[in-house]
């Protein structure tokens, strides 16, 4: 996924984009402030959106930025996105350079951002040992995937409340309602993980395309590998490869995974090299459409768990 250590990049507000923005971003401040206009908040991806969306209920529109099915790191903004960066009251971002393009994009909004990473415990992007772009992890960026534990989560939770809040003062109370309803529902919802991992007999290695499951990983005691770190340009290289080979074959790794949004061509070379699986697509950065199989944020985490719990057992889908 893209970062900070990212170089080249493709332009990301197209001409196109740029021109059409100037025409709207002298109209937003009005569209916005239109009391007889139900909010529109704006999140950078679905997850977000699906979170916001809980939370906040009847009284706002919550619209995601990028698509379903969307690489959120490497998105490049189009000019309906910017007509709806017009209309917003809100932004709702992850921070901690994920979005990229973001900082470009809010330039043609007069709609305030709120972080929604503020006050998360976070963790380095770890260099694991003998992976080939092994460094000292004091020297790493930030891993942004907080949102992968339900625990963290609990912070984007009070995030959202607070800038609903401030957004509609007299709905304050129905925000808050709404918040804590959800925040049981993930307490309740890490609950039920610890005790299906604790009742797994033997370790659990999980091995991915991009270490975007540090936090989950951290949360309940897994192993972990990748390919590489972060999305980015140098993805399935040779060395990568190797890497993920020599480890899946130590540690007799029976099943390997790639993320929805990621190419799993080379997670595909190294577990058919290694004797392993590949499993079915994790979900991190977007949820499915609805008949898919994490329409929601909390059934994706739970689906996650249950994929990679089958995963260490040999227990996959074809």
């Amino acid at each position: 996924m893209a970062h900070s250590q990212t170089s080249k990049r493709r332009s990301l507000l197209t001409p196109t984009v740029l021109g059409l923005s100037l025409t709207l971003t002298a109209c937003s401040a009005g569209a916005a402030d239109d009391p007889s206009e139900t909010p529109v908040v704006l999140t950078t991806f679905t997850v977000l959106q699906d979170m916001t969306a809980a939370v906040g209920g009847e009284r706002v529109e919550v619209r995601s930025i990028t698509p379903l099915g969307a690489e959120v790191h490497e998105y490049d903004p189009v000019p309906s996105d910017v007509r709806d960066a017009a209309t917003a009251s809100l932004i709702l971002a992850n921070g901690l350079g994920l979005e990229e393009w973001f900082e470009q994009f809010t330039q043609h909004s007069d709609a305030p951002t709120v972080t929604l990473t503020d006050g998360v415990d976070t963790l380095p992007v770890s260099r694991l040992p003998g992976h080939p772009e092994a460094a000292d992890s004091a020297d790493m960026p930030v891993n942004p995937h907080a949102w992968i534990s339900p625990v963290r989560a609990l912070t984007y939770v009070d995030n959202i409340e607070e800038a609903l809040s401030e957004l509609s003062p007299e709905d304050a109370e129905y925000f808050t309602e709404n918040a804590e309803q959800y925040r049981q529902q993930l307490l309740e919802l890490d609950e039920r993980l610890r005790t299906r991992i604790e009742e797994f007999d033997g370790e659990i290695h999980l091995v991915t395309c991009e270490g975007a499951f540090s936090y989950l990983a951290e949360d309940y005691g897994l192993g972990e590998h990748y390919l590489w770190p972060l999305n980015a340009e140098d993805e399935g290289t040779p060395a990568q490869v190797e890497a993920q080979i020599r480890y899946i074959s130590e540690n007799q790794v029976p099943t390997v995974f790639c993320e929805s949004t990621v190419n799993d061509s080379a997670q595909s070379s190294a577990a058919s090299a290694a004797g392993a699986a590949l499993g079915d697509p994790l979900y991190v950065d977007s949820l499915s459409e609805g008949d898919g199989p994490v329409p929601s944020y909390l059934e994706m985490l739970e689906y996650d768990i249950e994929l990679i719990l089958n995963g260490a057992e040999g227990r996959f889908s074809d």
